[in-house]
């Protein structure tokens, strides 16, 4: 029986001596020395396996860009890879393109934005600490250089940690967009407390500073440094640092001489009067009646922050622009920035527009006197911002819409299903005059801070209101479970603030259908929109059968 037990136990200790031999080789031959001892395991055996993960092809390994990039690593372990400023388009002429990482796996790289590309994060690399930033490989790449002029690999930057990640050039200073410095909505570090870093791409240590105007939320604003500080040639970025001795937090963020300085943004030619802008995530197929409408009743531009779609939004733009609208994409990757990026919005497009609407893709501004007319009029909009000089921004209460018994998106548009409402008005949106927004840019998504001399009005029920059509077809409205992209707004999935406006009441924080979803929300039978977009938008199609002009 002993001599039994004493053999058993010798099997099992060969058995895991080899195992372990094994396992070690495998290993060496897929990771670098240094990553063998940092090498920890993050996610379940069962989810290991990637098969949209696959070593590089050996015709494609030569073929690697030499030239240092940065990545960033997003939520959902997608990574952010930004090309150089000098670097080539993201288009890359539709070439096959792929993440190169320090291990040998790869990724699909996807474009995202006019120069950087996303790619998710192989599991196999999940694994391994730290993340370093992936290199771009394809049939488009320059050669790789040979390995003794190999550039050491960069340490990828975490969403998570503070990070300066965007920046503006106006005519009199810049404005720098940094996360977690500013930890709670209206409490902020002090402006002087901080300075504006400004360093080369290239390395080599700061060489100018300023100290900040502003800090407010994620935006902070500073002096331009004196140009004799810098080298126009050599392509600078811009940073925080938020103690004086502190060093600047990392940044992607590059920086831009200034603009040339406008004497008079009123009278800028070209000016649109009304403009609307909006922070967008799939929504290629609400798009055109969005425009369409707004467009009718006098908005002149349309700006877009594109918050990673995809869908085909960069198609649906294109064909709206060659039906005569004027919409303009942003590409603005970054998660829960949409405060941010209205900021940015407000800031970049002051010579453009003399007034701004800031609206979701699923709301329609309308006036009950609109509603008896013929035809939309482009002076609709105006006619709500008639008011006194010093009105800054006009607010207007929303009205929330349900499925109205809608299963699916609705074949002739959101305007022209979705008819039935909660009685009572939540929450409101606002058109800002964009010369009357605060230095800090403060804004809540719904209303900007205004500058002093200047105050809000609020359009009266019977004078405008926006027909929010929140509470959509099951299918559609389970995809506001994915990310909420306000910074001071919980997930959906997150347990918090279950009783907040923003969800969806007694939904819970799990994307399950309710029972009686399609009835819900129903307590006024409200056909305005509908009727009068339906005089205004729609045709006679093939056999009789209306169309409205956004369908295809």
């Amino acid at each position: 029986m002993r001599q039994k037990l004493t053999t058993s136990l010798l099997s099992i200790g060969v058995f895991v001596l080899l195992a372990a031999s094994f396992s070690f080789h495998v290993s060496r031959d897929f990771l670098p020395p240094a990553a063998l001892n940092s090498a920890t395991l993050t996610q379940p055996i069962d989810r290991l396996m990637n098969h949209a993960v696959h070593e590089l092809p050996a015709s494609l390994r030569r073929l690697q860009s030499p030239v240092p990039m940065d990545s960033v690593l997003l939520p959902d372990w997608e990574v952010l890879l930004l090309l150089p400023l000098n670097g080539s388009s993201a288009a890359a002429g539709g070439a096959k393109l792929f993440c190169l990482f320090h291990t040998g796996a790869t990724s699909p790289a996807l474009p995202a934005g006019p120069s950087s590309f996303r790619c998710p994060l192989p599991n196999s690399v999940r694994r391994v600490r730290p993340f370093y930033t992936p290199r771009l490989s394809g049939a488009t790449s320059a050669a790789a250089p040979s390995r003794g002029q190999e550039d050491p690999p960069r340490e990828m930057i975490r969403w998570s940690t503070r990070l300066t990640y965007e920046s503006l050039s106006t005519a009199h200073d810049v404005i720098v967009f940094a996360k977690s410095v500013n930890h709670r909505q209206g409490i902020g570090r002090p402006a002087a407390g901080l300075r504006c870093v400004f360093s080369p791409v290239s390395g080599g240590g700061p060489v100018a500073w300023t100290i900040a105007t502003s800090s407010a939320q994620e935006v902070f604003r500073c002096p331009h440094p004196p140009a004799a500080d810098l080298s126009s040639a050599v392509p600078m970025r811009v940073s925080l640092a938020t103690e004086p001795e502190a060093a600047p937090i990392p940044t992607v963020a590059s920086y831009r001489t200034p603009r040339v300085q406008e004497t008079d943004s009123k009278a800028l030619p070209g000016r649109a009067r009304v403009c609307a802008c909006t922070m967008v995530y799939n929504v290629a197929k609400f798009l055109p009646e969005w425009v369409a409408y707004h467009a009718g009743v006098g908005v002149g531009r349309f700006f877009l922050y594109d918050n990673g779609s995809e869908d085909e939004l960069d198609a649906a733009v294109s064909r709206l622009g060659s039906e005569g609208f004027n919409v303009t994409t942003r590409y603005w990757p970054w998660p829960k920035t949409q405060e941010a990026g209205l900021s940015h919005c407000a800031a970049a497009n002051r010579d453009a527009c003399e007034w701004m609407a800031f609206l979701d893709v699923d709301e329609f501004v309308f006036s009950p006197a609109w509603a008896d007319s013929d035809r939309p009029d482009r002076s609709m909009m105006g006619s709500l911002l008639a008011v006194e000089p010093e009105v800054g921004q006009v607010s207007i209460r929303c009205l929330e819409f349900g499925p109205s018994g809608h299963r699916a998106h609705p074949r002739l548009g959101v305007t022209q299903g979705y008819t039935c409402r909660r009685r009572k008005e939540q929450r409101h949106k606002s058109v800002v005059r964009l010369d009357a927004v605060a230095h800090s840019l403060v804004n809540s998504v719904h209303h900007f801070r205004l500058r002093e001399g200047f105050r809000t009005r609020w359009a009266a029920a019977g004078q405008a209101r926006v027909n929010h059509y929140k509470y959509q077809a099951w299918e559609e409205f389970k995809a506001k479970f994915r990310r909420r992209v306000s910074t001071y707004v919980a997930d959906w999935k997150e347990t918090t603030n279950l009783g907040s406006r923003d969800r969806a009441p007694g939904l819970g924080s799990e994307p399950i259908e309710p029972r009686g979803w399609a009835g819900m929300f129903c307590e006024v039978n409200d056909t305005l929109v509908r009727d009068a977009t339906h005089k205004w938008f729609s045709a006679a199609g093939p056999g009789g059968a209306h169309r409205m002009v956004w369908q295809n």
